[in-house]
């Protein structure tokens, strides 16, 4: 509840942060527009300063979390972080609004042109997006990717559906309606779930895959990850997409999801690792852990990204290397407690050499 709390306070507070924010931008540029005093060398806790983020709801419960750990670190310096969707973190980034972002793919290429300058991008949580349900006395529910896709695009209507049955012999799933729940904001979590179901249901879906979709009029929206998990927990039938450390703290129950190998899996920690592990990393960091091959991969697994401008004035660099260092190194340790899965080491180990490289000039 707490949590959820603070989620509501960001998601008020951001547009009047944005609204300040807009008006500093129009004297200073993208990479000037942190604000520092005093600010010494990273060493020790001597930076002071402010840093603002806004963008992925994937990353709401590691940003809380984070920021305020990194206040024993820095403890002058001031992060603010407002969860709109991943859309909107790219969309403040590119205004000169804010100093970092997060985004849960990477900048698509019609956005590519509201970017004045290089964006560096750092990986720093990995989870999976779970197929929440709402089904009365109907536990350990398999599902594949066919059936999903046809699920979602309303297809199948009935939890009885032949289609279900056939994948869950021995259960008793009652002749009750399907009611889908997807994001109604542009959504880094819908762009990787809809990817999902192109790589392995590519002759059945036929949505395609964005950061919004056109959903079947029957389907209903919830506001980030936390309100499509709010609207499954209080909607009998329902189904959704949601990311697994909203569907843990909501107590939802969720399906197990037949993988690239053929193998049902359950969202984990554990499942979600083994299906970055198997992904090919980019020469900028990115990555796709979504249907990655491996006999223990969770096939739903997607990365969540820190975007900032490689070109920074001088303060502003020190004070994200600061922050971005943390993200990527010490903080990691905070993510399993929260039910992420940190970085594999490989990964890890390039992402911290890449924070050198922010207040650059490209």
């Amino acid at each position: 509840m707490q949590r959820r709390r603070m989620q509501r306070i960001l998601a008020v507070g951001l547009p009047l942060l944005t609204a300040g924010l807009v008006l500093a931008a129009c004297s200073s540029s993208p990479s000037n527009s942190g604000s520092s005093n005093n600010t010494t060398s990273s060493a020790g806790g001597n930076l002071s300063g402010t840093l603002n983020g806004s963008g992925s709801s994937f990353q709401t419960v590691y940003m809380e979390s984070a920021i305020s750990a990194f206040k024993t670190v820095q403890p002058n310096m001031t992060v603010n972080y407002g969860a709109g969707g991943s859309g909107k973190g790219r969309t403040d980034l590119a205004s000169g609004v804010v100093n970092f972002a997060g985004s849960d793919t990477p900048i698509p290429a019609a956005e590519q042109a509201n970017f004045k300058g290089t964006v560096l991008y750092f990986p720093v949580v990995i989870a999976p997006i779970t197929m929440s349900y709402n089904l009365s006395g109907v536990s350990g529910l398999k599902l594949d990717a066919t059936v999903i896709a046809k699920i979602f695009q309303a297809q199948i209507t009935t939890w009885n559906d032949p289609a279900i049955t056939s994948l869950n012999s021995g259960k008793n799933l009652p002749n009750t309606k399907i009611t889908v729940v997807r994001r109604s904001d542009s959504s880094g979590t819908t762009q990787n779930f809809s990817d999902f179901l192109v790589k392995a249901a590519p002759t059945t879906w036929s949505l395609g895959t964005a950061s919004t979709i056109a959903w079947p009029a029957s389907t209903l929206g919830g506001n980030g990850n936390g309100g499509v998990a709010s609207v499954v927990k209080t909607t009998p039938g329902a189904i959704g997409y949601v990311d697994y450390p909203d569907a843990k703290a909501s107590g939802l129950s969720y399906a197990s999801v037949k993988n690239q190998d053929g193998k049902y899996i359950v969202p984990s920690t554990s499942s979600a690792t083994a299906a970055a592990d198997n992904s090919t990393v980019e020469p900028n960091l990115t990555f796709s852990a979504i249907w990655a091959p491996g006999a223990s991969s969770y096939p739903i697994t997607y990365q969540s990204f820190t975007l900032v401008y490689e070109s920074q004035s001088s303060d502003t660099a020190k004070l994200l290397k600061a922050w971005v260092g943390y993200l990527v190194g010490d903080g990691q340790k905070l993510l399993p407690t929260l039910n992420y899965a940190p970085l594999p080491s490989s990964i890890q180990s390039k992402a911290k050499d890449q924070v050198s490289k922010i207040g650059h000039t490209s």
